[in-house]
């Protein structure tokens, strides 16, 4: 294969010591060439657009923005894109969620193996569909149980902008920080702010920073 015809893949992943391995597993490999890498979420979405990779090799529990919504955010982009999750999470509702909004595969960092991800990725730009054998049997029964949407909860009450807020808050970011983030001015995040903690009848920062935690947003 020759340099013009290397897939071209992008790494999401806030550990740098995982970015760096992963960086060099691909890049040791003649078919890859990795074009680019971040290690939050809104610096995933500011990069996607303009590198426009074959592949997106992303972990969800990402900072600044949920890996939801950048699955999400990077779908609305570059429709072409395949997406890999390569995550810590395993959870039933994320792995249909994934699905839902156009990701292509599902991996698991706690027991894949370099040659397991390699086959992943080579399925998933071939067009196929790719989850960890480990959890495939959950996501079958899940699939047909008819569960295919995801679970209704507390979160399910706020907007994806509020949400990326919520979690925003759950790192400790202050209300100015989270407006220079998000590009929008400090009385609209303020509002959304006012909305989450009405919408949650939640009535001080630190219970919100304590939800966004016990529900995922945040790595603990």
């Amino acid at each position: 294969m020759n340099e013009q015809q290397k897939y071209r893949i992008f790494i999401a992943e806030y550990e740098t010591l995982m970015r760096e391995g992963l960086r060099a597993m691909l890049s040791s490999s003649p078919d890859f060439e990795v074009v680019g890498e971040a290690a939050d979420g809104m610096s995933v979405i500011r990069a996607i657009e303009k590198i426009r990779p074959d592949l997106i090799l992303m972990e969800l529990n990402l900072p600044k923005m949920s890996g939801i919504a950048v699955l999400r955010s990077i779908r609305k982009q570059v429709q072409e894109a395949k997406i890999l999750v390569l995550t810590i999470r395993n959870n039933d509702d994320h792995i249909m969620e994934v699905f839902r909004l156009g990701g292509n595969g599902y991996c698991l960092k706690d027991d894949i193996t370099r040659d397991e991800l390699l086959i992943a990725i080579r399925n998933v730009l071939n067009g196929k569909p790719y989850v960890s054998p480990s959890i495939l049997h959950n996501v079958l029964d899940v699939y047909l149980r008819g569960k295919q949407e995801f679970i209704e909860g507390p979160l399910k009450q706020l907007s994806f902008r509020e949400q990326d807020i919520l979690k925003l808050i759950g790192e400790g970011y202050s209300i100015r920080d989270i407006a220079e983030y998000l590009y929008i001015s400090r009385r609209t995040a303020e509002t959304h702010r006012y909305n989450i903690m009405k919408k949650l009848n939640i009535h001080k920062t630190s219970a919100l920073v304590r939800f966004a935690i016990e529900h995922g947003l945040v790595t603990k």
